[in-house]
C-alpha cells in the first residue's frame, strides 16, 4: 500500500523588497555643465578682449630716447648718456625717436639733464647752449684756484687776475681790488694728476684777448658766484 502523500506545508513567502525612491540626477549633472561651458566661454571672450587690448596697446607705444645717466648743461652728450625706452604714444609728449640716437651724440643740451627723463629737442640748443654768442676762453687752473670739485656748466665766476710771480704788493696796492672778468662756465675738464683742470669760459667779446693773456701767464683764479642769483 502506497502511504499517503504528506500533506504540503506551504512556504513562507520571501521578505518584501523596501520600496526605493527613484530620482534623477541628470538634469542637475547637466545644468552643472551648462554652467560650466557658458564659464569657459565668458573667460574666453574676456581673454581674447584682454589680448586685443596688449595688442592695440603695444602697437601705440614707441620707442625714444631717455636718458641713462646725469647730464650737466653744456657737456657734450655720448652713447652711454643715453637709452632707449617705449612709451605710450601722446601728442603732448615730443621726445626725441630712438631711431636717431647716432645724430644726437655730440650735441650739448643747454639745461641739466636727469637720469630716467625722456630727451626732447626742447632741451637742446645748437652749438653749446651756453656762451654761443661770446669769445670762449680756456684756462687751465691749479689746485687752490677754484673750487674743489663745484664747478658745472652754467656757473658764473669771476676770473680774478693774481700777482705775477715775483710781484710784491705794498701799501694802496695791497688795498686794491684785484682786476676781475665776468665769465660762465662752459665745459669743466677732468683733474689732472696734479689736480688742475681746464675751464672752458664764456666772455664777452672785450675781454676774450685780456683773460687768454693772463691765463697764459698762470694768473687767474676763479670765485664762484652764488648759484640763486
Amino acid at each position: 500500500m502506497e502511504s499517503p502523500a504528506a500533506p504540503s506545508v506551504p512556504r513562507p513567502a520571501p521578505p518584501g523588497r523596501p520600496e526605493i525612491p527613484i530620482t534623477t540626477t541628470s538634469p542637475v549633472r547637466r545644468e552643472r555643465r551648462w554652467s560650466v561651458a557658458a564659464l569657459c566661454v565668458v573667460l574666453a571672450a574676456v581673454a581674447g578682449l584682454g589680448a586685443a587690448a596688449a595688442v592695440t596697446s603695444a602697437s601705440d607705444r614707441t620707442k625714444v630716447l631717455a636718458i641713462a645717466r646725469d647730464v650737466p648743461a653744456g657737456q657734450a652728450l655720448t652713447s652711454s648718456d643715453l637709452a632707449v625706452a617705449e612709451v605710450s604714444a601722446d601728442a603732448a609728449l615730443t621726445p626725441v625717436p630712438a631711431e636717431q640716437k647716432d645724430s644726437m651724440v655730440g650735441k650739448r643740451p643747454a639745461v641739466d639733464l636727469r637720469k630716467g627723463g625722456l630727451l626732447t629737442t626742447s632741451q637742446l640748443a645748437s652749438g653749446t647752449g651756453l656762451g654761443d654768442n661770446k669769445q670762449q676762453v680756456g684756462v687751465q687752473v691749479k689746485r687752490g684756484q677754484a673750487p674743489a670739485g663745484t664747478l658745472a656748466p652754467g656757473d658764473k665766476v669771476l676770473a680774478v687776475t693774481t700777482p705775477a710771480q715775483g710781484d710784491q704788493t705794498t701799501g694802496k696796492d695791497a688795498e686794491t681790488p684785484p682786476s676781475t672778468i665776468k665769465a660762465v662756465v662752459v665745459t669743466v675738464s677732468r683733474p689732472d694728476a696734479t689736480g688742475s683742470v681746464v675751464v672752458n669760459l664764456a666772455v664777452e667779446t672785450s675781454d676774450g684777448p685780456l683773460l687768454a693773456t693772463r691765463a697764459a701767464q698762470g694768473r687767474i683764479a676763479l670765485v664762484r658766484e652764488p648759484r640763486g642769483q
